[in-house]
């Protein structure tokens, strides 16, 4: 997992300009890394597992998200 927050950090970094354009969300780890490496503004919701999850799903069905960008592991057993 922890494989995946770098490689997110390092895709981030090079996107910094672009997402600096954008409202930001993400799940509790995901987003504090991001304020903290990059110093984005980034909305925190639960950990994923806890429920963050589930509120993206939320928001999704609300149409309040125009883009989600998930990096994944096919390594675990969570599917995309």
């Amino acid at each position: 997992m922890m494989a995946k927050k770098s490689e997110m950090l390092e895709w981030a970094t090079r996107w910094q300009n672009a997402l600096s354009q954008h409202e930001l969300i993400g799940t509790g780890t995901t987003a504090g890394r991001l304020k903290t490496a990059l110093g984005l503004s980034v909305e925190g919701l639960m950990s994923g597992p806890l429920g963050g999850d589930q509120q993206i799903g939320a928001r999704i069905a609300e149409q309040r998200l125009d883009v989600l960008i998930f990096f994944w592991d096919p390594l675990l057993a969570s599917a995309p």
